[in-house]
């Protein structure tokens, strides 16, 4: 008898790959490049946003379920660690949340989908605040 395969994440085709995790990102990066209460999350990174957006890529495209590049090159995401050096509150977290939602919006068009990833985003983005408002 053949071993199941593990039940993998299947957000990663529901969403359309990599091409669509790649305009999701350019997205939310525009959307943080121009919101005003994005600017203190836009000054966390540095000017050139090049690496920033490649890591976020691999990232997502790993957490949607689809090939797991983020974690050989990179290791375990431990989000709340590598973005312990940055004040995060609630406005913080909101205004991250403002971008990421705005950019599911323009990206993908399943309605269903994009509620599907906003909470998990929200629950992420809570486990991440590292100080109080």
């Amino acid at each position: 008898m053949a071993a199941l395969e593990p039940i993998t994440n299947p957000h990663f085709g529901r969403i359309g790959g990599e091409k669509v995790v790649e305009a999701l990102v350019d997205a939310f990066y525009r959307e943080m490049e121009t919101r005003p209460e994005a600017r203190g999350i836009r000054a966390m990174h540095e000017a050139d946003l090049g690496s920033v957006k490649a890591v976020l890529k691999l990232h997502l495209v790993e957490w949607l379920g689809g090939p797991k590049r983020y974690s050989a090159e990179r290791g375990h995401p431990r989000l709340r660690a590598r973005h312990a050096r940055f004040s995060i509150g609630p406005a913080e977290r909101d205004a991250w949340l403002a971008c990421m939602d705005a950019a599911l919006e323009q990206v993908v068009g399943d309605a269903g989908l994009r509620a599907e990833l906003g909470a998990a985003f929200r629950r992420t983005a809570a486990a991440i605040v590292n100080r109080p408002g």
